[in-house]
C-alpha cells in the first residue's frame, strides 16, 4: 500500500511519543487542553504502519538504503 520511509528508531521515537501522549490524555482527564493529545495517535500509527505521509510528500526516508 504505502512505501516504508521510516527507519527503526524513527519507528522507536514515534511510538513511544505517541503511547506517551495517548497515556498522558487519560492521566488528566480535568485539563481542558487534554483533547490536543489524542494528536498522539498520529505518530503511533505511523509508527505501526512504517509509512509517514509527510516524509513521502518530501521525499525524504529514514529507512537504510538497500543495495543491489
Amino acid at each position: 500500500m504505502f512505501k516504508n520511509n521510516v527507519g527503526s528508531i524513527d519507528r522507536i521515537i514515534r511510538a513511544v511519543i505517541g503511547i506517551a501522549a495517548l497515556v498522558a490524555f487519560f492521566l488528566v482527564p480535568d485539563a481542558g487542553w487534554r483533547w490536543w493529545l489524542l494528536i498522539g495517535i498520529v505518530p503511533l500509527a505511523t509508527a505501526l504502519m512504517g509509512s509517514c505521509p509527510i516524509y513521502s510528500i518530501l521525499g525524504l526516508s529514514t529507512c537504510p538504503v538497500k543495495r543491489a
